[in-house]
C-alpha cells in the first residue's frame, strides 16, 4: 500500500477517508500555511505528493516541486475537489 502526503487545504474533510478506501495507508496533510513549512522535509516513507493548488502559495508549490524531485518521487497538481484528486489517482495508477 502506497503513502500519500497532500500539500494544501486547511483540511481535507471527507477527502482523508476516501483517500483511506482508494488504497492509501497512510496520509499525511500539511495544511501550507506556516511560513516554517518551506523548511520541511520529505519524509522517506511517502510515495506520492498532492498538491492542491487552489490553497497553496506559488514558493511553497516551487519548493515542494524540488525536494521532490531530489527525491525521486511523483507529485501530482490538483484542485480541492474530489473529482479531481480521483482522476489523478486514476492517470498515476494507469501509469
Amino acid at each position: 500500500m502506497a503513502s500519500l502526503m497532500v500539500v494544501g487545504a486547511d483540511h481535507l474533510g471527507n477527502i482523508q477517508e476516501k483517500l483511506v478506501t482508494q488504497g492509501f495507508e497512510n496520509v499525511l496533510h500539511i495544511d501550507g500555511r506556516k511560513v516554517q513549512v518551506v523548511k520541511r522535509s520529505i519524509p522517506e516513507h511517502i510515495d506520492i505528493i498532492l498538491v492542491l493548488t487552489d490553497y497553496i502559495n506559488h514558493n511553497l508549490a516551487k519548493v515542494i516541486k524540488q525536494k521532490a524531485k531530489e527525491s525521486n518521487k511523483p507529485v501530482f497538481y490538483c484542485k480541492r475537489s474530489w473529482s479531481s484528486i480521483q482522476k489523478v489517482l486514476c492517470n498515476f495508477s494507469s501509469k
